[in-house]
C-alpha cells in the first residue's frame, strides 16, 4: 500500500507539471486525473474537471486539442510551439525537482558525506598493489566520469570480469598477499593484539610488494613476512607453500584516471579484489581501500543534493546503454511490480536492522531513484513518451509546419504497442522473480 501511494505521488508531481505550465499557458485543461480506469470521485473548478479514480497505476493531464485539432484558440495544438515544448518538458522537470529535494531531505542524516579521494588501505588491496595510492582522487573508471561515490560505486559494481594473464607479476604479487591472509585466517583464536599486529603486517607488506621487481623479490617478501605471522601465532616458522602461477585468472581489472598532487596520472590495468560468488557462481567485485570523509557543511548539502542527483541521472543513462549494449539483460530489469517489492524490502531490512528513522529514509532514497528514472526516461525521444512528443515539436520549430498529425497519430500508436509489450515483459518478469 505504501509503495503504491509513493507511485502515486510520483505521478501526481509528473502530471502536476504539465497542469501547471499549461494553465500558466493559457491552455485549456479539460480534466486533470490521478488514476486510471473509472471514477471514483470528481468535481468540477473552473473550466477543468479533477478526478480521482480507480486504478492507481498512472495518472493524465487532458488538455484540449492535445491528441486531436481542435478550434478553440486556447487549445494545445493552437498554443505557439515554444510553450508547447515547455508544457510537455515540464513533467520531467517536475520530477527531477522532487528527485532534488527527495536527495536533500536523505543528506540530512548523515555525519559526513564520502569523497571520492583514496585515504586508507585495507590489509588486502590489489588496486594499491596495481598502482593506486592514497590521496588519489578518483576521475574516471574506463572511461566512466566520477564526480562523486555513487559513480564510483556504479562503475565498480558494472565492472566485468576478465580473464587475464596469470603470469603477469602484478598477479603474483597478488597471490603473494592473498595467500598470506588466508594463512593468517587459518588461526581463528588471535587476541585482539595479535589481530592488530597482523593487520598492521599485512598493511607492511602490501607497501613493499608494490616495489617488488620480479617474482623472486616477491616471494621473499611473502617467506619474510609469513614468519613474523607465525611468531606471532605461534605457529611453525619456514613452512612456505608454494605461489601457484595459473596460465589466466579472473580478475576485474579496468584503466583508471586519477588526480595525484594536482596532475591526472592515467593507470593502466588497476585490480579491484575478486570476493566470493553469489548465487549463479559469478565472483564478485570488492572495494580494497576507504574513501576521505568530507565535511559537511551548508554548501556541501547544497552541492552533494545536486551532485548525487546528477550521479543517478547518469546512472540510469548508464544502465539503459547497457541494456542496449547487451551489458544489462531484460532480467535485471524492474518495472511497477518488482519495484514495489524492492521498496517492501528495502524498508523490512532498514526495520530490522537500523529502525524506523533508517527505514524512512530508505524508502526516500528508493523513490528518489525513481522520479529521477521517471523524468530521465520520460523525455527520452521515443515515441509515445513526452521526449518522443518534445521531438515532434522541435521539428516542426525547425522546420516551421508541423508533422502531420495523422503521422504522429501512427508514431505514437506503434510506441505505445511496443511500450505496452515491454511492460507486459517486465511485469511477468517481476511476478516470476517474485516467486523465485
Amino acid at each position: 500500500m505504501i509503495a503504491v501511494l509513493l507511485f502515486e505521488l510520483v505521478i501526481f508531481i509528473h502530471e502536476l507539471g504539465h497542469f501547471i505550465t499549461a494553465k500558466k499557458s493559457g491552455i485549456k485543461v479539460n480534466e486533470f486525473a490521478l488514476g486510471m480506469g473509472p471514477k471514483l470521485f470528481s468535481f468540477t473548478k473552473g473550466e477543468t474537471t479533477y478526478s480521482l479514480r480507480a486504478f492507481p497505476i498512472g495518472g493524465f493531464c487532458a488538455m484540449e486539442g492535445e491528441d486531436e485539432d481542435s478550434e478553440n484558440p486556447r487549445a494545445f495544438n493552437n498554443a505557439k510551439v515554444w510553450k508547447r515544448m515547455i508544457v510537455i518538458i515540464a513533467g520531467a522537470v517536475m520530477n527531477i525537482i522532487l528527485g532534488l529535494v527527495l536527495m536533500f531531505i536523505t543528506l540530512i542524516p548523515k555525519d559526513v558525506f564520502v569523497s571520492t579521494e583514496v585515504s586508507l588501505t585495507r590489509p588486502v588491496s590489489y588496486s594499491m598493489i596495481t598502482g593506486l595510492q592514497e590521496g588519489d582522487k578518483f576521475a574516471k573508471i574506463n572511461g566512466y566520469s566520477i564526480n562523486t561515490y555513487t559513480d564510483f560505486a556504479f562503475s565498480l559494481y558494472t565492472m566485468p570480469i576478465s580473464e587475464v594473464d596469470g603470469t603477469d607479476l602484478s598477479v603474483y604479487k597478488e597471490d603473494c598477499l592473498m595467500g598470506l591472509v588466508n594463512y593468517a585466517n587459518e588461526k581463528q583464536d588471535n587476541t585482539s593484539e595479535v589481530a592488530a599486529s597482523i593487520r598492521a603486517l599485512l598493511e607492511e607488506l602490501q607497501r613493499q610488494l608494490v616495489k617488488a621487481e620480479n617474482r623472486e623479490d616477491a616471494y621473499r617478501l611473502f617467506c619474510t613476512y609469513y614468519d613474523k605471522i607465525a611468531q606471532l601465532q605461534g605457529r611453525e616458522v619456514g613452512a612456505y607453500p608454494v605461489i601457484e602461477i595459473k596460465e589466466t585468472v579472473q580478475r576485474f581489472r579496468a584503466d583508471v584516471t586519477v588526480i595525484r598532487d594536482g596532475e591526472r596520472v592515467e593507470l593502466k590495468d588497476v585490480d579491484f579484489l575478486t570476493v566470493g560468488e553469489t548465487e549463479d557462481g559469478k565472483p564478485q567485485v570488492s572495494q580494497d581501500f576507504y574513501f576521505q570523509p568530507m565535511e559537511k557543511n551548508f554548501g556541501t548539502m547544497i552541492t552533494q543534493t545536486f551532485t548525487e542527483t546528477v550521479s543517478n541521472v547518469r546512472m540510469v543513462w548508464g544502465s539503459l546503454a547497457g541494456l542496449v549494449t547487451g551489458k544489462f539483460s531484460l532480467n535485471e530489469m524492474s518495472g511497477p511490480i518488482g519495484i514495489a517489492s524492492a521498496i517492501t524490502e528495502v524498508a523490512s531490512d532498514a526495520m530490522e536492522t537500523s529502525g524506523f528513522g533508517t527505514a524512512v529514509m530508505s524508502i526516500i532514497y528508493v523513490m528518489m531513484i525513481i522520479t529521477v528514472n521517471l523524468g530521465v526516461i520520460n523525455m527520452l525521444p521515443f515515441p509515445a513518451l513526452d521526449g518522443g512528443r518534445f521531438l515532434m515539436l522541435l521539428i516542426e520549430w525547425i522546420f516551421k509546419k508541423p508533422v502531420p498529425r495523422k503521422v504522429e497519430s501512427i508514431i505514437n500508436t506503434v510506441g505505445l504497442i511496443l511500450l505496452l509489450g515491454l511492460s507486459a515483459v517486465i511485469a511477468v518478469n517481476d511476478v516470476i522473480k517474485l516467486f523465485n
